[in-house]
């Protein structure tokens, strides 16, 4: 279990780092429109924010931080998904941090079944 676990806290990492290269992309260098016109406060509060928190919130097991940098970038992360072009990785990577958060959560609880069970299995032997 130790590997879901390490893939888990890999993939919320990844998966925020690739969202903040999207962003820096989106703002400074986005092709499809002027630097001038893009929504810069608004998607550094739902995507930039929500990619650091995802990458802290891995890096130190926070399961209810990697949960909410989630839930706090879905709402622009789908509606970016379901245009054309590169930023439709957002809605990935979204999807990312809470496949991260199952993995890491799946593991944690297969760890404390097999202790329960070890000690099930030491207390009646």
């Amino acid at each position: 279990m130790r590997n879901i676990h390490k893939f888990g806290k890999l993939l919320g990492i990844f998966s925020g780092i690739i969202s903040l290269g999207l962003w820096f992309i989106f703002v400074f260098f986005n092709p499809y429109a002027a630097p001038a016109n893009t929504p810069t406060l608004i998607t550094f509060v739902m995507l930039f924010l929500p990619a650091c928190l995802a990458i802290y919130a891995s890096a130190r097991v926070k399961l209810s931080l990697l949960l909410a940098a989630f839930v706090w970038s879905l709402p622009i992360s789908l509606y970016v998904y379901f245009t054309p072009g590169i930023f439709s990785w957002f809605g990935i990577t979204s999807l990312a941090y809470l496949f991260s958060f199952i993995l890491i959560f799946v593991s944690h609880k297969i760890s404390e079944m097999k202790k329960i069970r070890q000690d099930h299995l030491s207390n009646t032997g």
